[in-house]
C-alpha cells in the first residue's frame, strides 16, 4: 500500500488541497481535545465551535482523527459525536500511528501526529490549544519531553496556539526549541502566553502586528525551505484570562496530587488539567474552550491572508509569463 492509502480525506477539504483556483484555504484541527483533552459535553461544543469560527472567517476545517484504522482528514459532525462518546478511543502520537492503523484502533490525533497527517495532505495552518513540552520533572531521568517539541523541528507546518500547557516548564520548553531552530511568534504581543494566562512573563522571537505580517513571515520561512514548523503564540482573550500567581498555586497543589498517585507518562496532562479544572471551580475548562475557539479564529484569518497572497503573486507571474511570451504587448 502507499502512506496516502491509510487515509480518508473529506470531498471539501480534497478538492480545496487540488484545486489552485480554490478560494478557501484548510485549517487542521486536533481530536485529542475531543478523546482525552476536554470533559463531555464541553468537548463535543468545543470541537463544532471551532469548525464553525473557521468556516465563519472563509475557509475551512478539517478534524483530524484515527477511525477503524483510518487517518481521517475532515471529520463529520456525528464522527465528531461519536468520538466525544468513545470509551476506547486512544491518544495518539506519531510513535503510535502504526499499531494503531494496524489493529484498526479509534484514537485522538495529538498535536505531533495531527501537524504530520496536515502535512501529509498538504495542509499548512494547525489550530489547538496549547503545545506539550518539556515537563518540571525534567531534572530526573524520565527526562518527559513531548514528541510535540520534536515534530515542530521537522514538519513544515504552522501552529496557531496560546503557548504551552501551563502544567509544564515554560523556560527550559522555550529553550528547546530555540535549540531546534523553531521560531516562536507572538500575535500582537512580545510576551509568551501561558495557556490559562496572558503572559508567561518571558518573550517571544518576534512579535506579529497582524495577520498580514504573519502571512508575509510564513511565506519567507516556505521559501527559504527551513522545513520546520512555525509556531504563532495567541494569548487567551483577556476576559477569560486566569492570573499567574493563581495558576502557579493551583498546579503545584495538582502536581502534589499527581506525585502521591505517581501519575506519569501519557496519564499526567489529563490528570493535571482535570485536578486544575476542579481547584479553579470550573474557570480553567472555561478559559480552555475560548481560547481554542479564538486560536481557531485567528488560524483562518491568517491562512486566509497568505491564500489570497499567494493567488495573488500567482495571477502576476501568470501575467508576466504572457508579456514575456508576446513583448508586442509590453
Amino acid at each position: 500500500m502507499k502512506p496516502m492509502d491509510y487515509f480518508e480525506i473529506s470531498e471539501e477539504i480534497q478538492e480545496a488541497i487540488n484545486r489552485k483556483d480554490n478560494k478557501k484555504p484548510v485549517v487542521a484541527l486536533e481530536s485529542n481535545l475531543i478523546t482525552h483533552g476536554l470533559p463531555f459535553p464541553e468537548n463535543i461544543t468545543t470541537a463544532l465551535n471551532m469548525e464553525k469560527n473557521i468556516r465563519d472567517e472563509g475557509a475551512i476545517p478539517a478534524t483530524i482523527a484515527i477511525l477503524k484504522g483510518k487517518i481521517k482528514v475532515g471529520l463529520s459532525n456525528s464522527e465528531i459525536e461519536n468520538l466525544a462518546h468513545s470509551k476506547s478511543a486512544v491518544k495518539a502520537s506519531r510513535r503510535d500511528l502504526s499499531a494503531i492503523i494496524f489493529r484498526e484502533m479509534d484514537a485522538g490525533t495529538t498535536v505531533a501526529l495531527t501537524m504530520w497527517a496536515a502535512h501529509r495532505c498538504k495542509i499548512l495552518f494547525f489550530a489547538t490549544g496549547g503545545i506539550g513540552g518539556v515537563h518540571r520533572s525534567i531534572e530526573h531521568p524520565t527526562m518527559d519531553i513531548s514528541a510535540d517539541l520534536t515534530e515542530l523541528a521537522r514538519t513544515p507546518v504552522v501552529v496557531i496556539c496560546s503557548g504551552a500547557k501551563s502544567i509544564l516548564d515554560i523556560p527550559s520548553t522555550l529553550e528547546y526549541l530555540e535549540t531546534m531552530g523553531v521560531p516562536v511568534f507572538g500575535y500582537q504581543t512580545n510576551e509568551f502566553p501561558a495557556f490559562y494566562s496572558q503572559s508567561s512573563h518571558l518573550k517571544v522571537d518576534y512579535s506579529l502586528r497582524d495577520v498580514l505580517e504573519a502571512a508575509q513571515i510564513i511565506n519567507t520561512q516556505l521559501q527559504l525551505k527551513l522545513e520546520n514548523g512555525l509556531l504563532i503564540a495567541n494569548p487567551v482573550p483577556t476576559e477569560f484570562a486566569l492570573g499567574k500567581k493563581k495558576m502557579d498555586h493551583w498546579i503545584s497543589k495538582a502536581q502534589e496530587i499527581a506525585d502521591k498517585e505517581n501519575i506519569k507518562g501519557k496519564q499526567l496532562t489529563p490528570f493535571l488539567l482535570n485536578q486544575i479544572k476542579e481547584l479553579s471551580e470550573g474557570r480553567s475548562l472555561k478559559a480552555n474552550m475560548e481560547l481554542l475557539k479564538h486560536n481557531a479564529t485567528i488560524a483562518a484569518r491568517i491562512a486566509l491572508t497568505y491564500h489570497k497572497m499567494i493567488s495573488s503573486r500567482q495571477l502576476k507571474d501568470y501575467l508576466y509569463s504572457i508579456l514575456n511570451q508576446y513583448p508586442d504587448l509590453n
